[in-house]
């Protein structure tokens, strides 16, 4: 399967577009254990590299003192994850997404809000992330809806199905 890549960026606050406020959807710091475990549940079905990750990359992956993970909690259960890459003056939002029993709920538009308003109070310049043709078909109209704009899109090669990866 060809996979396309959409870069999406937001370069003011302002461009924000929030979803409809939903009260029990809220962000809370993510313990390394509870990282690595939703991070799984939620990227297994859409072939994140993570997935795979040995030991030594998950302990490097979870320490990485430029970064900061949120648990997106509904209902005070750990619904899903939003990480943040953080290099001044902008930030990437590296990982968004919601665990396979929260989705379809309709708190992805409002978890995506609260996760790009937490990006600004880390950035003052630019606020950006990527998707892809693997994601959830809904990831990129969402994206779009909230302000974020495609600034590149690429096509990765085929994958030999012989291959190892």
């Amino acid at each position: 399967m060809r996979e396309t890549v959409t870069y999406l960026e937001m370069t003011s606050p302002d461009d924000l577009d929030p979803a409809n406020e939903i009260p029990t959807v809220t962000l809370a710091p993510a313990t390394p254990e509870i990282h690595r475990a939703l991070n799984i549940r939620i990227g297994e079905k859409y072939l994140w590299e993570s997935v795979t990750f040995t030991e030594a990359q998950w302990a490097e992956y979870l320490t990485d003192p430029n970064t900061q993970t949120w648990v997106i909690r509904f209902d005070q259960q750990n619904a899903g994850l939003a990480r943040y890459a953080i290099t001044p003056p902008e930030v990437e939002i590296t990982t968004f997404g919601l665990a396979p029993e929260f989705v379809g709920r309709g708190i992805g538009a409002y978890a995506l809000t609260l996760t790009l308003q937490k990006a600004w109070e880390l950035s003052t310049t630019r606020v950006w992330l990527h998707t892809s043709t693997l994601d959830h078909p809904n990831a990129l109209p969402n994206y779009q809806k909230r302000g974020l704009r495609p600034f590149r899109v690429s096509a990765k090669p085929d994958k030999d199905p012989g291959s190892a990866e």
